[in-house]
């Protein structure tokens, strides 16, 4: 009792809030969170936003690209896909790592095997920074793989998906067809580069040094293995 007293006897000025006045609160603390939260999520992707910056907007005189960057970029698709072991998965699960994609028919003719050949020579040039980089083929068809094929694809992804789906996601330049192309999907998800066709030991050194600057751009926020960038 003694105790209470003394308390309003140290306060006799401060009156209790009115339930007005809490009400009137409510929505300025509601949007303070909101504010706060957003700059929380801006702190978080300032360094993907950075690098992207870097590469697309600050290029310095004289640069120039040898792939052919995607300026609507399109991202990963919900499209089912089949592994050689027949697992089935769905195409957006490669996020997190940069793609090297190539596609082609399974009996993969002379010029998909030329394109599998450079994928893995690229991605091995690319050193200790491979491992932030997937060598993908797509199968478009049903047909089998040639035998000599199969233990050249260890270290690569390799699955089969719907042609006419695919063709909504990934487009070749004109006058090109889907096949002779490889195809740079950065790990957000986002189709962004597309290489010449008929890639050769000149084009893939290019295509290279293409790599070499998005993974530079790219190293504040992204890392090896497959983990969602932020």
């Amino acid at each position: 009792m003694s105790g209470s007293n003394l308390s309003h006897a140290s306060c006799p000025h401060v009156p209790a809030p009115l339930p007005e006045a809490e009400a009137s609160l409510a929505p300025r603390t509601s949007r303070f969170a909101r504010w706060k939260m957003l700059g929380v999520l801006l702190v978080c992707a300032a360094p993907v936003l950075a690098s992207y910056f870097t590469y697309y907007v600050v290029r310095p005189e004289g640069r120039r690209n040898f792939g052919e960057l995607i300026e609507s970029q399109r991202s990963l698709p919900t499209l089912t896909a089949t592994a050689l072991d027949g697992h089935q998965s769905t195409l957006d699960t490669l996020k997190g790592q940069w793609l090297l994609v190539s596609v082609a028919p399974g009996h993969c003719a002379a010029s998909c095997q030329n394109n599998l050949y450079w994928q893995r020579q690229m991605r091995e040039s690319l050193g200790r920074e491979k491992d932030r980089v997937d060598w993908v083929w797509l199968i478009t068809d049903d047909a089998p793989l040639p035998d000599a094929l199969l233990p050249g694809l260890q270290q690569s992804t390799v699955l089969r998906v719907d042609a006419a789906a695919l063709a909504q996601w990934l487009a070749p330049a004109p006058g090109h067809a889907l096949e002779e192309h490889l195809y740079v999907v950065d790990p957000m998800g986002h189709w962004m580069m597309r290489f010449p066709a008929g890639m050769d030991a000149a084009a893939a050194a290019k295509a290279k040094r293409d790599l070499d600057r998005l993974l530079r751009a790219s190293a504040s926020w992204d890392t090896a293995g497959r983990e969602p960038p932020l």
